[in-house]
């Protein structure tokens, strides 16, 4: 019965009152790391209201993984708006990608149209529309943005785990992992002085030799290894059961050294 009064309601009141009109403007909506049931209301609210929805690619005619992601909220009659972010080493390419994004997305808003920028996980951290969001302040600074965070592929794979990332009075540092093993052996000599845990991201094919390191200091049974968090295809175990090989762009290690003295 409520099902159908609902449904008469909405046949009877103009889709305007009911969805009223979003003013022209640019919101970046973390999309989280691959499950779509981790989106938040409010980015839901802001693709289903969206006029145009922008989504990262790294190569002309590439899928979207942010677009795959919010799929089921992006309706026909929206526009979907690939911008082109190269994986490139050098600087000039990158710059050049998040200008031109800029220019196209400000373009869209003095259009008249309320467009998001799906970004994978948070729309602040590693992210690409973190560098659009400040080529847009730079070259278009009235151009009306917000941002709406998303949940962290770090996040998602403690929660997965039922493994806490810290508790009283730790510390935790989020970092890309280190490229040599000097360096992380540094980090993880300063994170067992400060009780901190340590969320390396973009582990990859550094997982060769991070392993035989975490093995020699005896911090596998503590750490925990994620990849392709939130996806059909994700891996999510104590790193003692991952051996060592080349592992895929989106994988991440969670270490603790050491527990709060006081503990249930």
């Amino acid at each position: 019965m409520l099902r159908r009064l609902i449904s008469a309601f909405r046949r009877t009141v103009p889709l305007s009152i009911i969805n009223p009109p979003v003013p022209p403007g640019l919101t970046l909506v973390g999309v989280g790391p691959g499950d779509p049931e981790l989106l938040t209301i409010a980015a839901i609210r802001a693709i289903e209201q969206a006029d145009v929805v922008a989504t990262p690619v790294a190569r002309e005619g590439a899928a979207s993984m942010a677009a795959t992601i919010a799929s089921r909220w992006i309706r026909p009659q929206q526009r979907q708006l690939p911008l082109l972010f190269p994986m490139a080493a050098a600087a000039a390419p990158r710059q050049e990608a998040w200008y031109r994004a800029a220019d196209v997305l400000a373009a869209e808003v003095s259009g008249g149209q309320a467009v998001v920028l799906l970004c994978e996980g948070d729309a602040s951290l590693f992210a690409t529309g973190s560098y659009v969001l400040l080529a847009l302040k730079q070259r278009h600074p009235d151009c009306p943005t917000r941002v709406i965070p998303g949940i962290t592929a770090i996040s998602a794979a403690a929660a997965a785990a039922s493994w806490p990332l810290a508790l009283q009075q730790d510390q935790i540092l989020v970092m890309p992992c280190p490229d040599r093993p000097d360096d992380l052996a540094s980090e993880l000599a300063e994170a067992a002085r400060r009780s901190r845990v340590l969320a390396l991201m973009k582990l990859g094919h550094r997982w060769r030799w991070v392993r035989g390191l975490l093995d020699e200091k005896n911090l596998l049974k503590s750490s925990l290894f994620a990849e392709r968090v939130g996806w059909h295809n994700q891996t999510i175990e104590n790193a003692e059961n991952v051996m060592a090989s080349s592992r895929p762009y989106f994988s991440l290690l969670l270490i603790r050294q050491a527990w709060p003295d006081v503990l249930p």
